[in-house]
């Protein structure tokens, strides 16, 4: 029986590769993105469901959990593999930091709100996390929304090393129900990835540099791995990963403290949201 796949960020690079190569292999792959024409054309290659979410609009991102819970009774994998690297401090509709919105805060929002369909579905849950939380992150849990002080890289090293704490929590407060998460960091690929970004990181991303990234292909292959893998058997629920192997992460990550704070601070906000908008 096919097993059903939600990849976000599915409209292209490694999102879109991944999609790919585990529809080629019989799942039943369910695409989001945020570009109509490019998350269509996808879905037309591979005659997949779609979904349209813009991760900038919280409202979007319960709407699509919503959506998701009605038409699969059973969602086996999860891929939190949506977000990017942004420009200048943005503040997005729901008041919150753009980088933290679209990177941890609207994955924690899809994922706590598919919750119940995912422990019984004992589904895998992937986060797409990146070594820029080791080489970029000054994480601090009292300024989340980056209020205080802002760069471009350090905001995304800090959702990054969100992604981790994410899954490290989720690990700990469903695994014993049958839910298996990891992170991994996919290498740096040449894509689209960093479109919004600005200075350092836009260059770095630049069309010159891209013959010494790896493919979109080569980047997913982690994702692909941990999707068609069994957890337990062959990777290890709550650990990060890169080329197949976990990989060791900065103190701060692995902080577990840090996480329940993490998860406890994303609750609230939601919390917020969803008052706001009366759900």
């Amino acid at each position: 029986m096919p097993r059903t796949i939600v990849i976000t960020g599915a409209s292209d690079g490694i999102g879109a590769a991944a999609a790919r190569m585990l529809a080629e292999s019989g799942d039943q792959v369910v695409l989001v993105g945020r570009s109509p024409e490019k998350t269509m054309a996808v879905a037309r290659e591979l005659g997949a469901d779609y979904f349209l979410a813009d991760f900038t609009d919280l409202a979007q991102v319960r709407t699509l959990a919503v959506a998701l819970a009605r038409k699969y009774p059973r969602i086996d994998v999860l891929v939190n593999n949506a977000g990017g690297v942004m420009g200048p401090r943005e503040v997005t509709v729901d008041g919150h930091e753009k980088t933290f919105q679209v990177n941890h805060l609207a994955p924690f929002l899809l994922t706590t709100a598919l919750i119940e369909t995912l422990v019984a579905s004992r589904a895998t849950i992937i986060n797409t996390s990146s070594a820029a939380h080791r080489l970029m992150a000054k994480f601090d849990i009292d300024d989340l929304d980056a209020e205080k002080r802002y760069s471009a890289s350090v905001a995304y090293g800090n959702a990054k090393l969100a992604n981790i704490l994410f899954t490290k929590e989720l690990q700990r407060r469903y695994g014993k129900q049958g839910l298996n998460a990891a992170a991994f960091h996919p290498g740096i690929v040449g894509s689209n990835f960093a479109a919004e970004s600005a200075g350092v990181i836009k260059l770095a991303y630049g069309v010159f540099s891209r013959r010494f990234m790896i493919s979109p292909i080569q980047g997913a292959d982690t994702l692909v791995w941990l999707a068609t893998s069994p957890p337990v058997a062959e990777w290890t629920p709550g650990e990060y990963y890169f080329k197949r192997k976990v990989t060791k992460v900065t103190k701060t990550a692995a902080d577990s403290t840090l996480a329940v704070q993490l998860w406890e601070r994303s609750a609230a906000m939601i919390a917020v949201f969803e008052q706001a908008d009366g759900v």
